[in-house]
């Protein structure tokens, strides 16, 4: 079947938007930080309905940028890495601390949808993936260079590909390649035949190649340690997350930075000196709803949590 002709989509449907501008609704007269702009669907909605509120937004992708709109003065889109939070919160036009932040995390459906970006192992195109200009190699240089054991620790890592020995080996053995459609069927090749039945069988292997060359986890753990800390007292900070080792990294960080104590409970007084930071207030993930998934499948992977900073304004 062909694919629906990228020019003809909308740049990025926002996940979870009617959820994510609910929980920010205390911040509807401060500053909140979209720190994954994409398309701009999630920081146009929290501007229409909180006429006081202002949005930073904050993308490494120039495709993403160029998508802000004109004469809103209310928004500032700033290209950058969300890892560097705080370096962009300490420009002058921004305040030291906000009261929510917004983490949309993947891949947007642009960059799927734009098969020069080489993201999608679906459609033909160079092997790049590279979120922004600031990742220092694409996946073609990524796998030329790389060496079959650290394929297979990609692999494993970053996509829980349980043929990850038999995909890196194929790697090796067919490289070099330039094109999303020869890795793909390499992929698919190295593959049982049982495998091949169920969803594509490059799925994981191009998410975890997108992760390492993005570098996204380590930079997701820095970005969520930097967001707790920026939030004013009583600020939210609200996560959208789309596979389990995203959501891992959240649900620890959330954990480690509620917890009161991290003694042994035989010992008779606490050493550790920890003091919570946040309340989470989804003691489960949410998740979109059945409608939504109908009308946009990409939702169904989709996970929220939120976590509040604690103390009085």
């Amino acid at each position: 079947m062909d694919q629906p002709d990228a020019r003809s989509q909308p740049y990025h449907e926002p996940v979870m938007l009617e959820e994510a501008v609910s929980w920010l609704e205390p911040a509807r007269n401060g500053w909140i930080i979209d720190a994954t702009f994409g398309g701009g669907g999630h920081s146009r909605e929290l501007l229409r309905r909180h006429p006081l509120a202002r949005v930073v937004g904050i993308d490494r992708d120039p495709d993403a940028v160029s998508q802000a709109p004109a004469g809103e003065p209310r928004l500032t889109v700033v290209e950058a890495n969300h890892r560097n939070l705080r370096d962009i919160l300490a420009d002058d036009r921004f305040p030291d601390r906000v009261e929510g932040i917004l983490f949309d995390l993947g891949v947007s459906s642009h960059q799927l949808d734009e098969s020069e970006r080489g993201f999608s192992y679906h459609r033909e195109g160079p092997l790049d993936m590279r979120m922004g200009p600031d990742a220092p190699q694409t996946v073609a240089e990524l796998i030329d260079d790389a060496t079959e054991r650290e394929l297979v620790e990609i692999l494993r890592r970053y996509g829980e590909e349980r043929y990850a020995r038999r995909i890196a080996a194929a790697i090796v053995d067919e490289r070099p390649f330039r094109s999303t459609r020869e890795l793909a069927t390499t992929i698919a090749n190295a593959v049982p035949a049982a495998a091949r039945r169920r969803r594509h069988p490059a799925r994981r292997s191009f998410q975890a190649l997108r992760i390492a060359v993005n570098d996204e986890l380590a930079g997701l753990g820095e970005s969520l340690d930097a967001a707790i800390d920026l939030l004013e007292p009583g600020g939210r900070l609200v996560v959208i997350a789309y596979h389990s080792l995203e959501d891992r990294i959240v649900k620890r960080l959330f954990a480690d930075r509620s917890t009161e104590c991290s003694c042994p409970p035989d010992l008779p007084a606490c050493a550790c000196g920890a003091t919570p930071d946040v309340v989470v207030l989804t003691k489960k993930p949410l998740r979109p709803s059945e409608d939504e998934v109908a009308r946009n499948p990409r939702a169904r992977s989709a996970v929220m949590r939120v976590a509040e900073r604690r103390g009085e304004r």
